[in-house]
């Protein structure tokens, strides 16, 4: 058995907090139990081997950084010179770790635990305390009142009291297309919003080319002219971004808004693991929306080469969640079609869309991901307002 190494010293420059005692790791060890005993990771086996190797390693007192190879072979039983490209499971492993660790920790009652990350970047673990409560100091205790005032006295506080805390409630509630942005508005660094864009081919060497290489749908101007709107009404500090001309790593300097869906790749990706994602077969031609608790369900779907007056109806997803990869809020906006992402755009900025929103969502929902399908008629080359058809809370 490996032995354990000299105590470990709290990593300043991370904020992370290392075990210096043998009761402090057996606290580590007994919270990393609690996570893979979650529904999130108990019911595979490459998840908890990979997260259980790295914390092991690390509360042995090993703090040099791990290879992706050297996991490879002791934790997955590959050969020593196998390729790391063509089988990227160490990678891909890890990736899943993360947001699944950020989807434990995003439930309600995880907040008083010990935190147990798996940075982006790294093989090595971090491990944070959890936040001490605030000691509040006991009111200095009064002389009883008089047996004949007691009764009235605490009625009368009672009422007051209740008073207070209703009209407290009714006063300092945000309304419900703020809870929806509130995540946005409070996280650090500018908003990003990234347009989706059909991929320009051939070399850019005139100025036409330079031209039609930056073209972006009307749809989406639109949905990005109202999202726009109520962020400069709030006094947020934004940029914008073509999507196929930026870096993933990007999606790291703040908060972002994704426009668009078969012509921003990012929002395929970031929906792809999701409840609701789009799927499209080219040889039938046809693209939908997918359920994966429904997967034979193609309600929502369009035949790309059927004629354009049988449309009568448009869909969309608009998302917001954290991505566990770069520990980020993302608000996607996509449509089906041109007439979804329109829709979508007004419904992100719509306050009785939101209402109904906050109407059918579970307790807390403006700190969880959510997902919301909508539906739009079509009337002429305009989307209707947007209605919701299904969500998804988790």
């Amino acid at each position: 058995m490996t032995q354990p190494g000299p105590p470990l010293e709290k990593n300043a420059s991370s904020g992370a907090w290392l075990p210096e005692t043998e009761a402090e790791r057996s606290a580590i060890r007994e919270q990393l139990d609690r996570i893979l005993s979650s529904s999130l990771f108990k019911n595979s086996k490459r998840y908890p081997n990979l997260l259980r190797f790295v914390v092991d390693r690390s509360l042995e007192g090993h703090a040099e950084p791990l290879k992706e190879r050297t996991l490879g072979v002791e934790v997955f039983g590959r050969e020593p010179d196998y390729d790391t490209n063509l089988d990227p499971v160490v990678r891909t492993t890890a990736v899943e770790i993360r947001k699944r660790i950020a989807q434990y920790y995003h439930e309600p009652g995880h907040e008083a635990e010990i935190r147990i990350d798996f940075p982006p970047g790294t093989y090595v673990p971090e491990f944070r305390m959890p936040p001490k409560p605030a000691v509040v100091a006991p009111l200095p205790a009064e002389p009883p009142a008089p047996r004949s005032r007691n009764f009235q006295n605490v009625a009368a506080a009672f009422v007051l009291l209740l008073g207070v805390v209703v009209a407290a409630r009714f006063w300092n509630r945000p309304a419900p297309i703020d809870m929806f942005w509130g995540p946005v508005l409070k996280s650090a660094g500018p908003t990003t919003i990234y347009m989706g864009q059909d991929a320009y081919q051939g070399p850019i060497v005139t100025l036409r080319d330079l031209r039609e290489s930056e073209f972006v749908a009307f749809a989406d101007s639109t949905a990005m002219a109202r999202v726009t709107a109520l962020l400069t009404a709030r006094h947020e500090v934004y940029r914008f971004r073509l999507q196929p001309s930026a870096k993933m790593e990007d999606l790291r300097d703040g908060p972002s808004i994704l426009i668009g869906a078969f012509n921003n790749s990012w929002a395929l990706k970031l929906t792809s693991e999701s409840r609701f994602s789009f799927s499209r077969d080219p040889q039938a031609h046809l693209t939908w929306i997918q359920d994966r608790e429904r997967p034979d369900f193609r309600k929502w779907s369009h035949n790309l080469i059927g004629p354009l007056t049988d449309l009568t109806e448009d869909y969309a997803i608009v998302s917001r969640v954290l991505d566990p990869t770069t520990g980020k809020i993302v608000v996607i906006a996509s449509g089906l079609f041109k007439f979804g992402t329109e829709a979508a755009g007004e419904f992100l900025t719509c306050e009785p869309c939101m209402k109904e929103l906050a109407a059918a969502a579970p307790p807390g929902w403006d700190r969880k991901n959510m997902q919301v399908v909508i539906g739009a008629s079509v009337v002429g080359r305009t989307a209707g307002p947007p209605r919701i058809l299904a969500t998804h809370f988790w």
